[in-house]
């Protein structure tokens, strides 16, 4: 049976149409990062000009020229601040506040509370999904309600619990209990997409491996966790991204300056340099950088993580 003419013609529109509007949607997206761009590699003159122009490449003669292109990297410069120093591999070091200080401080918190979210979801993951036991309904739905409370909510409560903290406890670290802070609100939604990852793989290949003289231990790593890697690097890059660009609550908890993470840096660029665009945008594209190469070469992953929970929770 042959396809009418029409129907094609109609259905060759409407895919035009949707590729269209996803181009449209794609540059309006990509426009604000493209100005970024731009903004962090012009002079501090282009920037202030007015009217402005988005390329600094004009003439007397002409509005664009290549060859008359002022690009600089005077904002990158004044973020990372390299001083010479023969003591170096390079020659020099970077001594801004934002590559010495903020930045480690982010990667530290991030890859800490990151593969610690992870170990506890995958542990409590298993065990919801593999046991039933007294109370499992009511504790996954209490989980599940936890998911909808919005930190700011608590930040009062853990605004004071700082303060008692550092004033009971000798061995008190800001830094420790912020990262305590990420456990607290990146594990429950975590648990619920790690339990959906295993309901996803059969029992019957653990009972088999627990036939063949395996431990339930042994069975769980040697044959359930590999299947469910996937699930867990989805785990580990949610909660990396979401403490890599959480700002409030690291603002309040923590006191020190040299405790405090990339976003709080970029406040206090902002603060500083409120005119200065240029280092402004420099800043921004810095930090984003490494969530950007993360996401870059693990961007099929983290999309399986945003529908996983969903679909198979």
């Amino acid at each position: 049976m042959s396809v009418p003419k029409s129907y094609l013609n109609r259905r060759a529109w409407e895919t035009r149409l949707v590729n269209f509007a996803l181009i449209v949607v794609c540059l309006f997206a990509v426009f604000p990062i493209f100005t970024t761009i731009t903004i962090s590699f012009k002079q501090q003159t282009d920037i202030t000009r007015k009217p402005p122009i988005f390329f600094p490449c004009d003439t007397p003669e002409k509005s664009f020229e290549w060859s008359a292109c002022r690009w600089a990297v005077e904002g990158y410069q004044r973020v990372i601040a390299p001083k010479p120093d023969e003591n170096t591999l390079l020659g020099f070091k970077l001594t801004g506040n934002l590559i010495k200080t903020y930045i480690p401080n982010t990667i530290m918190y991030a890859f800490s509370s990151a593969i610690g979210v992870s170990l506890l979801a995958s542990l409590s993951g298993f065990a919801f999904s593999r046991y039933r036991f007294k109370g499992h309904d009511a504790l996954m739905t209490g989980i599940y309600a936890v998911t909808g409370i919005p930190l700011i909510t608590n930040m009062l409560a853990l605004y004071q619990m700082g303060i008692t903290f550092r004033k009971n406890l000798p061995f008190y670290d800001d830094r420790l209990f912020l990262i305590f802070v990420y456990f607290g609100f990146f594990l429950p939604i975590s648990v619920w997409i790690t339990k959906g990852f295993f309901d996803a793989i059969p029992r019957e290949l653990e009972e088999s491996a627990l036939i063949e003289g395996c431990s339930p231990l042994g069975a769980m790593f040697r044959i359930t966790m590999p299947l469910a890697a996937p699930g867990l690097v989805s785990i580990f890059l949610m909660t990396f991204v979401n403490v890599w660009n959480e700002f409030i609550v690291a603002y309040l908890l923590v006191t020190k300056n040299d405790y405090k993470p990339a976003m709080f840096g970029l406040y206090d660029f902002l603060s500083q340099n409120i005119i200065n665009l240029q280092v402004l945008a420099a800043a921004c594209l810095i930090i984003a950088a490494p969530i950007i190469i993360l996401f870059l070469f693990t961007r099929k992953t983290f999309f399986r993580a945003m529908v996983e929970g969903a679909v198979k929770g």
